[in-house]
């Protein structure tokens, strides 16, 4: 199997998979296929456990389905593209190596893959949709793809060593990184210093990848374009123009 990532901002994952070999997604990953690929959409790819793996990998935040694609009687060609600017990383896993992923970042893999669900906590309502904070367990056998959304920046964290981050830019990191939630310190901090409530600890030894463009703030930034149900695109586009020139008027 070959694969080449083409593409910066909305990269795209071509894979050339020769007969017999197969890649498993979440379904309705899918970009384009060639005619020899055979698809088979189950419960029972990714999980390592039947039903049971399954349901362990939508708590994860996963797909209760997957679907398998493999090349039937000569080569194919098959593609996954992202959904919002980002990167498309691969990632070697064997057993005793698993990593920890936002809980949208698998893209794809070769058969043997396990996710699962590597840390769950509640947040509060409004913060991250009102579902908490998810991180995925990717596990297993494979070769698997990550998708990050926006820039990608690495560290290896020594042993003790701590990052403190904004959990929405926590992309993957390592099993051995130790992590945890915790509170802003300082009651103005937490109300007026704008950096939200909740910080993530990441502590070493291993690798950690942030990513510059949590999906959260892509929404937020978003959001005065989108207007409210019935209204038009240019209604809202205008409103969006009058608030900035009202909040421009009013800071003279």
């Amino acid at each position: 199997m070959n694969h080449r990532i083409i593409g910066t901002t909305l990269p795209v994952l071509e894979l050339h998979l020769g007969s017999g070999e197969s890649v498993v997604a979440i379904s309705g990953e899918l970009s384009w296929m060639s005619s020899s690929i055979n698809m088979h959409t189950s419960t029972q790819h990714g999980g390592g456990g039947g039903i049971f793996g399954a349901l362990k990998r939508v708590a994860g935040g996963g797909s209760l389905f997957m679907t398998e694609y493999t090349a039937q009687g000569q080569t194919g060609l098959l593609a996954f593209a992202t959904r919002v600017p980002g990167h498309i990383l691969p990632v070697d896993v064997r057993p005793g190596q698993s990593y920890l992923i936002h809980r949208h970042g698998f893209l794809c893999s070769t058969p043997g893959v396990e996710l699962s669900v590597g840390f769950q906590q509640s947040l509060g309502a409004g913060i991250f949709g009102g579902d908490g904070f998810l991180l995925q367990k990717l596990g297993g056998t494979c070769q698997a793809w990550i998708e990050l959304d926006g820039e990608v920046v690495t560290y290896d964290l020594a042993p003790g060593e701590t990052m403190r981050v904004h959990p929405g830019h926590v992309g993957m990191f390592a099993d051995s990184v130790g992590f945890q939630i915790t509170r802003v310190q300082g009651i103005r901090n937490m109300l007026f210093g704008g950096d939200g409530i909740f910080l993530a600890s990441l502590t070493g030894p291993g690798r950690i990848w942030l990513q510059s463009l949590p999906l959260s703030n892509l929404a937020h930034a978003l959001r005065p374009y989108l207007g409210s149900a019935g209204e038009t695109v240019q209604d809202a586009s205008a409103g969006a123009v009058i608030g900035s020139v009202l909040r421009g008027l009013s800071q003279r």
